[in-house]
């Protein structure tokens, strides 16, 4: 029964191989309701704007974290039983992401809500029938409410009696990166994202350190470790925080933003019957509660528990299909000039700033809006975004050949010089149809003239 083998056909990883055992553990979780919705929620928000070949969808990619997870498991002698529970973990890892993943997480006030927050009720949806069914196909392997506990802890990033296990999950060095990294890289036609993955799976092992037993890499891996970061540095630099891509998906939020403070009026009303519109009514009660609240986490809490059940439907087809219908209506409404916009994939100008000089910037952004109030807040957004390649606050550990333990940046210079350092990019964000008024020009040339402010 082991030798039988079911095979998905991935461009990434190639033939990813499944013991019929194995496929049974991941396949009734593949054929539900909530996993396919995956199929229909692209991995990179609104990539694909700027690089076409980026359609592919978290489906793909959590499966992808599925197999690299069962590679990592069976490299370094997880038991069969622990095997099983990383497996379903990696699967559903991003079970609760929403529409164009963690674009639509800035609708909310301060960003309060992230998909993770969702994760818990879609796995709470798996109920005692689907469990009955799945110990029918599954005799050896049956899985406990305790079991798939601690399914979600994994997930979750809580705390568990084995760290080795919640690494493959959740870590520096989990399958989740190591599967994105090479998928996003290669749907978006670069090779900032590549590594040997064979060679560091290879290098793999359990590491006794002073905190417990945790996923590491022997001395022979530091070379491909050194490397996976530092394409995680340039996926992130110029990928995942590409200036037009995050100004673009910028434009989707703002539009989201409007609709959801604009729907009682008559202009939108056929939105309201719909399952996005009746999402956005929530959302824009939230937003307007919890910016004022005390009890912050209470107010959070209800809205999930209410809203669940609309949320847990949506996908990237509701939202483009709002657009669409927002940008037919002939109006100058904000919502509409949006909709127009990313609907002909209208691209506002890029203007790089000096992160040094933020304070000055902001300060000359706001009075220039303050003088010119027939600009919308819209057409001039202010970006930044800080990432870090790599943090020594849960290093990445290494056993050299004589068994001596040390986080990486002991063994790495490239790595110790990069360690906790927070790189920055910051941009403003120009709607085309102003960007040639002489106001407009004279503000670009002074934001990127400004002095630093001490």
């Amino acid at each position: 029964m082991n030798n039988l083998y079911h095979v998905i056909k991935d461009p990434v990883h190639g033939t990813m191989q499944f013991t019929t055992i194995e496929n049974a553990w991941i396949k009734p979780f593949i054929d539900s309701a909530h996993f396919q919705r995956l199929r229909h929620i692209k991995q990179l928000g609104l990539g694909d704007f700027i690089f076409p070949g980026a359609a592919h969808s978290r489906f793909n990619h959590c499966l992808g974290c599925c197999y690299v997870a069962c590679q990592i498991a069976q490299k370094i002698g997880l038991a069969e039983e622990e095997r099983h529970l990383v497996m379903i973990a990696c699967l559903l890892h991003d079970i609760g992401h929403g529409p164009f993943s963690h674009t639509f997480e800035g609708i909310f006030t301060d960003n309060l809500i992230h998909h993770e927050d969702w994760t818990p009720y879609f796995l709470a949806d798996y109920d005692a029938d689907f469990f009955a069914r799945y110990n029918k196909l599954n005799p050896r392997h049956h899985l406990t409410p305790e079991k798939f506990q601690h399914v979600a802890d994994m997930i979750m990033h809580k705390p568990m009696a084995k760290n080795v296990m919640a690494d493959i999950v959740s870590s520096q060095l989990d399958a989740d990166r190591l599967d994105y990294l090479l998928r996003d890289s290669h749907f978006c036609g670069v090779s900032y994202g590549e590594f040997d993955f064979r060679w560091m799976l290879n290098c793999m092992t359990i590491v006794a350190t002073p905190a417990g037993e945790r996923l590491g890499i022997t001395h022979k891996g530091i070379g491909v470790v050194e490397h996976y970061l530092m394409a995680r540095r340039l996926m992130l630099r110029n990928i995942y925080h590409s200036q037009k891509k995050i100004a673009f998906e910028q434009l989707l939020v703002q539009l989201l933003a409007i609709l959801a403070e604009s729907l009682t009026e008559s202009l939108f009303a056929s939105l309201t019957q719909t399952r996005l519109g009746q999402f956005l009514m929530a959302v824009n009660q939230y937003n307007q509660t919890v910016s004022i609240a005390t009890n912050k986490q209470v107010i959070k809490q209800a809205f999930l528990e209410d809203n669940f059940k609309n949320y847990k439907e949506l996908c990237d087809y509701d939202v483009f299909t709002v657009i669409k219908q927002v940008a037919d209506i002939p109006s100058d409404h904000a919502a509409v000039q949006l909709a127009k916009r990313i609907q002909a994939r209208q691209m506002p100008k890029i203007v790089r700033l000096d992160h040094a000089n933020l304070t000055a910037i902001r300060h000359e952004l706001a009075t220039f809006k303050q003088q010119h109030r027939a600009y919308q807040d819209w057409q001039l957004s202010l970006m930044k975004t800080p990432h870090q390649s790599y943090s020594e606050e849960d290093p990445i550990w290494v056993v050299n050949e004589w068994g001596v333990i040390n986080p990486i940046g002991k063994f790495s210079f490239m790595l110790n010089a990069i360690s906790d350092k927070l790189e920055h990019i910051a941009f403003l964000a120009v709607d085309k149809t102003i960007a040639n008024d002489a106001p407009i020009i004279h503000l670009m040339q002074q934001l990127q003239a400004s002095p630093v402010l001490m």
